[in-house]
């Protein structure tokens, strides 16, 4: 394989993660594979002595790390609203956002009257939705805990957790199939409490988490 193949193979690479960083629905992904492959183009445009490329490559690694710093080091002002089953903007939520919803929980089929529901925002943008039915002790079940794609940097779930404190909530338990939100959960502080099912059989394959409130 010659110099000018291998180039042209690091030139593509370049391309194809700059491409891939506009499909990320993370602010944060979007910004660090964009920078990720804006290094890589760069090397590219110099090793064949296009300067004017490497200039533009140069600048766009310069926003993207300004912005990514920004988004890492401002500290986001959250609230939490609590609503009603029958609440419109409720459904207008989970209608909005409803393909997406599937992807991550793909059992959950709405809130009831007597559930406990929070809708977390952020400088009065929409930013998250808790759902959890009671199951006495102290105990909730969360049917939903669901953040819009902007604010997928655990931000919103860390300030969810820490206001749950507020109702007296003693362990908060929930269920998944879904390898991303299991991170998630991990993320947040829940422990692996019971497997329901096998792997192999993804619809019946459940991994149960729990997270306690001292």
């Amino acid at each position: 394989m010659t110099i000018e193949i291998i180039l042209e193979l690091i030139g593509y690479l370049g391309s194809l993660l700059v491409i891939v960083s506009m499909l990320m629905t993370s602010v944060v992904k979007l910004r660090f594979f964009n920078t990720v492959g804006s290094v890589i183009f760069c090397g590219y445009a110099l090793a064949i002595h296009s300067y004017p490329t490497a200039a533009m490559q140069v600048c766009l690694i310069v926003i993207n790390i300004v912005n990514l710093y920004k988004l890492n080091n401002i500290e986001k002002e959250y609230s939490a609203i609590d609503l009603n089953s029958d609440d419109s903007f409720l459904s207008h939520y989970l209608s909005a956002y409803s393909e997406d919803i599937k992807k991550y929980f793909p059992d959950f089929t709405g809130a009831e009257s007597k559930d406990l529901i929070l809708l977390i925002t952020c400088e009065e943008s929409p930013a998250g939705l808790f759902i959890a039915k009671a199951e006495g002790n102290g105990q909730y079940n969360a049917k939903l805990d669901y953040t819009t794609p902007a604010y997928r940097d655990c931000s919103a779930g860390k300030y969810l957790y820490n206001h749950l404190k507020q109702y007296g909530i003693k362990s908060v338990i929930t269920e998944t199939k879904i390898p991303a939100h299991e991170r998630y959960l991990k993320k947040m502080g829940f422990k692996p409490k019971r497997i329901t099912g096998d792997k192999n059989d993804s619809p019946n394959y459940y991994m149960q988490f729990e997270k306690k409130f001292l």
